[in-house]
């Protein structure tokens, strides 16, 4: 799964490394090293202009979302800290995410991403789980393939106030490779740049062409580097908790 993982880059940086096209610049996030479920997360998607469906081509925006998606038809927005992932294997059948999949996908970035590791302590004699930050070794971004959904607020009233709607997301999960295996089996599913195109476009709604662009992971070598158990606390936050230690 993928659990934690690392998010540092400025939106303006985001916009011209992804060709967005529409960012209200009074929409911002904080850069961070240790991004939990239920936090608020960068997020690349396209949309219509709403009531312009017909119309109006499709504009590329970056948003923040929420992480942990929760479907249009949950009673409690507490189910979205149990669906932060969704197995690439699964997706296009699960009831949860099948028609997000079909019509509402999405672009994570990332620098990088936490796994654990179940690992004897020598000291001690007993089992403990060592972090590894694992990321591109060439530092490059990673647009980690997501899904999002709309889920109505039954509490707010009108419709257009900006409480009625919590928007979410998931992050597709598909087998590790690389260093990434040698720490956990499962690992973030990240596209290549000549795949953001289809995967962005909502018309593009073909389950098993959608589908043939995940079969292969972004090509590229993985490092992993083992690092401080400070990032196991989601209060912990900074820089210093990608520095490389002894495991």
């Amino acid at each position: 799964m993928c659990g934690r993982y690392v998010s540092t880059r400025s939106p303006k940086d985001l916009v011209q490394l992804f060709h967005v096209t529409d960012w209200p610049p009074e929409e911002t996030l904080a850069p961070s090293w240790n991004v939990a479920p239920t936090d608020e997360v960068w997020a690349i998607l396209e949309r219509t202009p709403r009531g312009h469906e017909d119309a109006a081509p499709e504009s590329r925006q970056l948003r923040p979302l929420r992480w942990g998606l929760v479907p249009s038809w949950a009673k409690d927005i507490k189910v979205g800290a149990r669906m932060i992932n969704a197995r690439v294997e699964t997706v296009h059948e699960k009831p949860a995410y099948r028609r997000a999949f079909l019509k509402r996908r999405c672009l994570l970035p990332a620098d990088g991403f936490y796994e654990w590791e179940q690992i004897k302590d020598e000291g001690t004699g007993k089992a403990r789980k060592q972090p590894y930050f694992i990321h591109p070794e060439d530092d490059q971004v990673m647009a980690l393939a997501g899904l999002y959904e709309y889920w109505r607020n039954p509490e707010v009233d009108q419709d257009d106030d900006p409480a009625a709607w919590l928007v979410t997301c998931t992050i597709i999960t598909t087998e590790a490779t690389d260093a990434a295996g040698r720490v956990h089996p499962r690992m973030p599913l990240a596209l290549t740049p000549d795949h953001y195109d289809q995967w962005l476009d909502p018309r593009h709604q073909n389950p098993d062409q959608l589908r043939a662009l995940l079969t292969q992971p972004a090509e590229g070598h993985l490092d992993a580097r083992p690092v401080t158990t400070g990032v196991n606390n989601v209060r912990n936050n900074g820089p210093q908790l990608l520095e490389e230690i002894a495991p």
